[in-house]
């Protein structure tokens, strides 16, 4: 009898026990995101909020939407991030950041186009508190500068579309047998899902730009989560599940307050860089490539100490041209070129060393800030859901983070199925015996 009880209650313990496969001194002004509507330490501890947030089922279990197919891009914004439509536990996690004084409370700054960002009542951008890397402020945990003799390559505003320049730098690149770190912009990656996919199975490593490359300081709090979040998101399904380690201010623009979200909640590091070639304007005459060749030439021929981390991007075939024709020069003059991402340690990513190699088990969000179980119901309420009144995501959203929802909730899952097959093997034991 006890056979066939167990026999019985089998179909349901694999219920519950089955997982959902789901230089910055005058701000540049360049609007290189896709405008057309779409379909303190360099490595956080397994106990950091950010491996809940976006948390990776062991051994690779997660099976994400083929890149660039309709369920991977559902659900994604298209435009500048809705703070109402973001996930709970990003929204948790920002405000359990701020209750813990975590969180700076600096005024949002305001500009102008092609102006750098003020401060109200002409607040010091400079200050301590305030520390704005627009300002050039270094802040302690901002990366500005490559280790001694390195020449640590990235490229901003990626990815680009076929006729343009991903597929020129990332040949380029594959011939000399180098990689780059490529900061690429969310709303890109969701409109040219081939060229990321070029760039990330060449090897290439892969970092925040934001969603849309606004100036970060005029942002509000959750408007920078949305920013952060969705592109951390986006690059996380299309990776693997490879939790960015990086990210770079658009316009280099960060203070303490953005600084801090962004190391808070996503355990991002921030990047700056130490020299600027303005290659972005080559399209509109606000360089030239005489220019940027001359300023390229003195850096490279010049000190090694520190590295150099010059600020590149690959928006135009002459943003790129600039570079490849530099290359030799690198090299001759004995920089070690490598990648910036991997410039420190080697680890790229926070939860793998590189593009290439496995995806580690992440750890758990202490329930104070989220809680990992449950139903993904609860996990889909929005921003705006503080009460138990709250709205629910929309169906398009609900898609969107289906495998974020399949992650977050491997844990409570495995827990809640070994629970029930232990009360059921207790009450064979105790039918046995009767």
């Amino acid at each position: 009898m006890s056979l066939i009880l167990l026999a019985s209650l089998f179909p349901l313990f694999s219920l519950v026990s089955a997982v959902v496969v789901p230089s910055t001194s005058l701000a540049h002004s360049h609007d290189s995101y896709a405008t057309t509507t779409t379909p303190g330490s360099w490595y956080h501890q397994s106990s950091h909020p950010v491996h809940t947030l976006f948390r990776r089922a062991p051994d690779d279990g997660i099976e994400y939407p083929p890149v660039g197919s309709p369920a991977w891009s559902s659900g994604f914004p298209r435009d500048a991030p809705d703070p109402a439509q973001l996930p709970r536990q990003w929204v948790d996690a920002l405000n359990a950041a701020v209750s813990a004084g975590k969180i700076p409370s600096i005024p949002i700054s305001q500009n102008t186009p092609g102006t750098n960002p003020t401060y109200p009542g002409g607040a010091n951008p400079n200050s301590p508190g305030i520390c704005s890397a627009t300002y050039k402020c270094r802040h302690v945990d901002d990366i500005w500068d490559a280790p001694n003799g390195v020449f640590a390559s990235s490229f901003d505003d990626g990815p680009q579309p076929a006729c343009l320049i991903t597929p020129k730098l990332v040949d380029f690149l594959r011939t000399n047998n180098v990689t780059t770190t490529h900061f690429m912009i969310g709303k890109n990656l969701l409109f040219y899902p081939s060229q990321f996919q070029m760039a990330f199975s060449a090897g290439h490593d892969i970092a925040v730009h934001t969603w849309t490359h606004p100036y970060m300081t005029t942002l509000s709090n959750e408007q920078i989560l949305g920013e952060l979040g969705w592109t951390m998101l986006l690059i996380h399904n299309s990776t693997g599940g490879r939790v960015p380690r990086y990210w770079r201010p658009p316009y280099g623009d960060s203070d303490n307050r953005v600084r801090a979200i962004a190391k808070e909640v996503f355990g991002l590091t921030t990047v700056i860089w130490n020299q600027d070639t303005r290659d972005w304007s080559l399209t509109t005459n606000g360089t030239t490539p005489q220019i940027v060749q001359s300023s390229m030439h003195e850096w490279i021929s010049g000190p090694k100490s520190p590295g150099l981390i010059i600020l590149e991007h690959e928006v135009s075939d002459q943003s790129v041209s600039a570079f490849i024709e530099a290359y030799p020069s690198i090299r001759s003059n004995g920089w070690n070129f490598a990648s910036l991402a991997q410039v420190v340690d080697g680890k790229v990513y926070q939860n793998a060393d590189n593009s290439t190699s496995a995806v580690t088990m992440v750890g758990i969000m202490p329930g104070s800030i989220s809680s990992a179980s449950g139903s993904s119901t609860s996990t889909l309420t929005t921003a705006s859901s503080s009460s138990s009144s709250g709205n629910t995501m929309s169906a398009e959203s609900t898609n969107s983070v289906k495998a974020f929802n399949a992650a977050t909730s491997l844990q409570g899952r495995m827990s809640s199925a070994k629970s029930f097959f232990l009360m059921a093997l207790s009450f064979l034991a105790v039918n046995s015996a009767v």
